[in-house]
């Protein structure tokens, strides 16, 4: 399966079993106001196929940002997210100043309390063809339209 990335530079992995997780993507979903980036569940064979492109270990404990040709995982990646949302959030980018080992301190502990303090879903959240921010749905609408125009 081929990877439609065009004109969508930044993808953020996420774990989609976690509450918190799918809240963050909800979150930046809803203040992206220039439409930059686009998801996939760490579950996802597109993220796990990302993944080996980029020669990052899967992990589901860790949010991973591709960004060209760059990634950025933990707590880099949250801050790399922040700074490109509308609003003050971009504030949040001065946190990197904090050397990465102390910020990914409060990030692991984070990330390994999160499904204790905010839960966990059985499955993970399945975009509709019509959320075209998920990279699984942009390519399954792609498949189907060129299912359709085949026969």
């Amino acid at each position: 399966m081929k990877i439609n990335l065009e004109n969508q530079p930044y993808i953020v992995l996420f774990d989609g079993l976690c509450n918190l997780c799918n809240g963050a993507v909800q979150f930046i979903i809803r203040h992206d106001k220039k439409n930059k980036f686009v998801f996939a569940s760490l579950q996802s064979e597109v993220a796990q196929k990302l993944l080996n492109e980029i020669h990052v270990k899967s992990s589901q404990e860790s949010i991973v940002l591709i960004k060209g040709n760059k990634h950025f995982e933990k707590s880099d990646a949250v801050l790399e997210i922040a700074k490109n949302l509308s609003g003050l959030w971009p504030m949040i980018y001065g946190f990197k100043i904090i050397p990465r080992f102390l910020r990914d301190i409060l990030y692991n502990w984070i990330a390994k309390n999160r499904y204790t303090w905010f839960g966990k879903r059985e499955s993970c959240l399945a975009p509709s063809p019509e959320l075209s921010t998920f990279i699984d749905a942009l390519n399954a609408k792609v498949a189907k339209e060129t299912q359709s125009s085949q026969r």
